[in-house]
């Protein structure tokens, strides 16, 4: 076969790629690592006894706000990430606003607190459930979103393998926040905000190992 028609013949019959076909995959897969988290929180920890009531639900609805902003902006982030070359476009700073805005109200709150209630604040009376609870149940939604991406081709593996860990671990904290009675915010900011953050890591380790191609 002459090269002329070789290329006539891969010309043909061409479909468009579906540019949203990333975006719609890992987001997907989001959605699937959330009600896995949900479901295990609620059927493992439990919810806690007094959500109904209006200073509960007050302090649930800012750990929701933190956790989604977390997984929202690095959604975004890993959908660019899948692609190849997408890292280049791609500055991580804005990940961490969630992380700043967080540590900044706690330190506020801190300020305001008298300074023998600060361990009490910090250290809440589930730190250890907290600390084992968040990167156990993101072990399921990570996985679901290793193999997400993989469908793609990401090319900084490390990095993509870091933002499906933050993924991970925010939508793992963001269901262990229905279960969690520890409500001040120097707590959720280096509890909530740490695990993250050790999921995160994790994930830089692994994403070369699972995501090569």
């Amino acid at each position: 076969m002459k090269t002329d028609d070789l290329v006539a013949m891969l010309s043909t019959s061409v479909e468009p790629v579906d540019r949203r076909l990333v975006a719609r995959t890992v987001g997907v897969a989001v959605a699937a690592a959330s009600v896995f988290a949900l479901g295990i929180t609620v059927i493992g920890l439990g919810i806690r006894p007094d959500l109904m009531t209006s200073r509960a639900f007050t302090f649930l609805l800012l750990k929701l706000v933190f956790t989604i902003v977390v997984v929202g902006l690095a959604l975004i982030y890993l959908t660019r990430l899948a692609r190849p070359g997408g890292e280049q476009r791609t500055p991580s700073i804005v990940i961490a606003m969630p992380f700043g805005v967080i540590a900044l109200l706690a330190a506020i709150s801190l300020g305001f607190a008298p300074r023998s209630h600060w361990d009490a604040m910090i250290v809440g009376d589930q730190w250890l459930e907290c600390l084992l609870s968040i990167p156990i149940i993101a072990v399921v939604p990570f996985a679901i979103t290793i193999l997400a991406v993989r469908r793609a081709a990401p090319t900084d593996l490390a990095r993509t393998g870091a933002i499906a860990g933050l993924i991970s671990g925010g939508v793992s904290a963001m269901a262990y926040a229905l279960h969690c009675t520890d409500d001040s915010l120097p707590f959720v900011a280096v509890w909530y905000g740490g695990t993250i953050a050790l999921c995160t890591l994790a994930g830089a380790a692994l994403g070369p190992r699972l995501l090569r191609w």
